[in-house]
């Protein structure tokens, strides 16, 4: 195995003697590993004893189960100290026997058995052992030891789905050759077999085109980044790097030596600014431009009107394709802003030349579009190669032969596999993984926003049940998205990546009815190990305590659960202070039934976890019954109608963390069971408003009442004016007094915005409105 670090061998050493234990002894392997074997069968053989005179045999006439072998021999000493000799002789006793002789029809399929005599190891194909050697690796106790057992066992494994990826945004904070294989190592890891490599965008171009030096001369440096989330203040440091053609080709061929396919992209027509910064012709505009210092979507895109495009577009793909040897190459075909070309004569008259107007479906821009990945897929597919694109490329019709990676939520990937495209299904609301894994930002690192904790990538099932099964066919395969925005360094890159890449490598190999959430946690400990043993930065949050709250609403308690992953022993406090180990011991569910602040967290071995906090209101509503009468937008209907009188009110503007319930195009209408009849004059709500997201304050709010549930009388209504421009995102809070009335039933109305004002670019378009708690008193 080569390991590319500074003093590799040192730091390697170093791990073993600060990690491992100075010796182990009479431990055992366990088959039960991440991902889960299809199979492991326990058989009458007898154990296998792996001590230092035990050989690893391979095949002399083939060097990729040679290649394997040393993998093993590598990974082996690493993990327990032992140095096992390689060898090609044909030996039958007290060995490791590497093979390619399984015969499976899928390639990637691999069987392992072990008797008290020997120990075999057959893959399909050379990329079969290799997964053999991975599920051997991480059945391994981790320890220095003179010998340990593997139990006698047959296991037989294959994945689910061929195409297995992991994507890597290098634009936006270039990344280090050195980092780029150790991200190829975490692939190995955990059987991922597609590095979809995100080699340009607005913020930087990071491969060298030799056709076109200032690509990397201008287009690979910025002088500075905008600090946080696109506010006005910048760090002041410029930032670049590029690859050349030379590390490039190792890179492929250090992942290719470990099965695994680059897959690069090349993002167009749009995401262009760092190239229009290099060449400005090629824009519609002819700049000046600069390599943009600010995240988000720039409108500085490839002019569509111009056939140096074209030809520019071509000659950069020339040269890609003398590079990656990959069936695929991506395309982009993502978020491209049509205002320049709306306004670009050239492009103008190239949508008149080739009849690209309006269909009554997409626009004749949208159509302009197709045509630019329509050209760049024809020249693609003229070298023998085939396109990837963004599910944008559906807008203004799929070019013939593309394959569609669905982010956008499913609709796009159901939508292409119902036209019998492949599709690659990586939906943002379960596969970003620059979204925060935890829901308390103060205890991460930075993150572009969202809420995906690595229970909900687990929950993942990339097959849509409203396809059928034909159509489930063009599902190959399914990936995870790494954007780096907020991610300055690779360290912070494992932190994102681990541990949901465990999660992830499941959805990808295991069959669903395999999938168990809560034995998949049973199993991460010793999957963290091996993060441990190779200094990987992983995400601490999955030893915090998880809490779950909920409402009881016959005895309106908010009930509290608490609960880790390893069952650590948990102390908390309701008044707001801090637990120790002296505070209360949690043994059941907490019923809260007045106003608190529970604090809680977890104690292993005398250390203390980061804390979980959470504020619980009451009033009149809280853990009501409540009832929705207009359906929220799919994506953010979360835990449902209770989440609006649980008594946690949403702290910031994180749409994705589940503490607001979004709508879009219709208003929220629900009504509240406040049990009896009680007197009431007040309602307040607060909404969430990200304007660059769609999301808008509400524009009315209305409280009725009503003694029987039917009959319903007004009690009170409030307006709420459009939003300027200049109006922040932020929380905005809105109250409503009205004269008492006694009521059993309280309908509450809140308004969304029905067209977006002109100032924005949705504008005419529906607006979201998020809203949570609403409290009556």
């Amino acid at each position: 195995m080569r390991f590319h670090c500074k003093n590799s061998a040192f730091i390697a050493l170093l791990s073993l003697l600060t990690f491992l234990p100075l010796e182990v002894t009479g431990q055992s392997a366990d088959f039960h590993v991440i991902p889960l074997p299809k199979t492991i069968t326990p058989t009458s053989g007898g154990n296998f004893r792996i001590d230092e005179k035990t050989l690893i045999s391979y095949s002399k006439e083939d060097k990729t189960t040679r290649q394997n072998a040393e993998y093993l021999a590598q990974y082996i000493e690493k993990l327990t100290g032992l140095k096992l000799t390689v060898t090609n002789l044909p030996v039958q006793k007290h060995c490791i026997r590497l093979t390619t002789a399984y015969h499976h029809s899928h390639p990637e399929a691999y069987r392992i058995r072990s008797n008290s005599e020997i120990i075999w190891l057959d893959g399909a194909s050379p990329a079969g052992l290799f997964y053999a050697v991975q599920t051997f690796r991480k059945a391994l106790p981790i320890g220095i030891t003179q010998s340990m057992t593997i139990p006698s066992v047959e296991i037989k494994d294959y994945p689910r789905f061929s195409y297995r990826g992991a994507h890597l945004d290098v634009a936006r904070h270039f990344i280090s050759t050195d980092s780029i294989y150790r991200f190829i190592d975490m692939l190995a890891l955990h059987h991922i077999n597609r590095f979809h490599w995100h080699l340009t965008d607005d913020q930087g171009w990071r491969i060298e085109i030799k056709k076109y030096p200032r690509l990397t001369s201008i287009g690979s440096k910025r002088p500075q980044t905008v600090i946080g989330g696109n506010t006005d203040r910048y760090d002041g440091i410029p930032h670049e790097g590029f690859y050349t053609q030379k590390e490039i080709k190792a890179i492929i061929k250090y992942a290719a030596d470990r099965f695994i396919t680059i897959i690069p992209e090349i993002d167009l027509p749009g995401h262009m600014q760092a190239a229009l910064a290099a060449y400005p012709d090629l824009g519609c505009t002819g700049g000046p431009y600069e390599v943009w210092q600010r995240w988000g979507v720039s409108d500085h895109v490839l002019c569509a009107g111009k056939e140096e495009t074209f030809e520019f577009i071509g000659n950069v793909l020339d040269e890609i394709v003398k590079i990656f040897p990959s069936e695929y190459i991506h395309i982009g075909g993502d978020e491209c802003p049509k205002t320049q070309w709306k306004q670009c004569s050239k492009c103008q008259q190239r949508i008149r030349q080739e009849h690209l107007e309006a269909d009554g479906k997409h626009s004749a821009e949208e159509r302009l579009q197709s045509y630019v990945i329509r050209r760049a897929e024809k020249h693609l597919n003229s070298l023998g190669r085939k396109i990837i694109g963004w599910d944008e490329t559906l807008e203004g019709g799929l070019a013939p032969n593309a394959t569609v990676m669905s982010w956008r939520g499913e609709a796009g990937g159901i939508e292409a596999a119902q036209q019998k495209h492949p599709v690659i299904m990586t939906p943002n609301t379960y596969l970003y993984f620059d979204y925060y894994q935890g829901d308390d930002p103060q205890h991460q690192v930075d993150g572009v926003g969202g809420y995906l904790p690595i229970e909900r990538v687990y929950s993942y099932e990339p097959m849509p049940r409203n396809l059928s099964p034909e159509e489930q066919k063009y599902i190959i395969g399914v990936q995870a998205n790494c954007w780096t925005e907020y991610m300055k360094n690779f360290r912070r890159v494992e932190y994102m990546e681990l541990p949901r890449m465990a999660a992830l490598s499941e959805i990808q190999w295991c069959a669903p009815e395999q999938k168990d959430y809560t034995a998949f946690m049973k199993r991460l400990p010793h999957l963290l190990d091996h993060y441990r043993l190779e200094d990987y930065q992983y995400a601490k949050v999955i030893h915090n305590v998880k809490l779950q709250l909920t409402t009881d609403t016959i005895q309106r308690a908010v009930m509290a659960q608490l609960s880790t992953f390893d069952q650590a022993e948990i102390h908390y406090t309701t008044d707001g202070s801090e637990p120790t180990l002296a505070s209360p011991r949690y043994t059941e569910p907490l019923a809260l039934t007045q106003a608190c602040q529970l604090r809680a967290a977890a104690f292993r071995q005398g250390e203390k976890s980061n804390e979980v906090s959470k504020k619980i209101r009451f009033n009149r509503s809280t853990a009501c019954p409540i009832r929705l009468l207009t359906a929220p937008h799919g994506s953010y209907a979360f835990t449902g109608a209770q989440l609006l009188t649980d008594g946690l009110v949403g702290e910031d503007t994180n749409f994705h963390s589940g503490s607001w319930m979004g709508f879009v195009g219709n208003n929220l209408e629900a009504v509240i069971d406040l049990g009896k009849a009680v007197s009431i004059s007040s309602l307040k709500l607060n909404t969430c408003v990200e304007k660059g997201a769609w999301i808008f304050d509400a524009r009315a709010i209305e409280i009725w009442g009503s003694t029987d549930g039917t009959n319903f009388q007004p009690l009170g209504k409030k307006d709420i004016p459009a939003m300027k421009e200049s109006d922040p995102n932020a929380i905005y809070s809105h109250a409503l007094t009205f004269t008492p009335e006694t009521v059993r039933y309280a309908k509450v109305i809140v308004k969304s915005e029905p067209s977006i004002p002109e100032w924005h670019g949705g504008k005419g378009r529906p607006g979201f409105v998020f809203v949570d708690e609403i409290e009556i008193n």
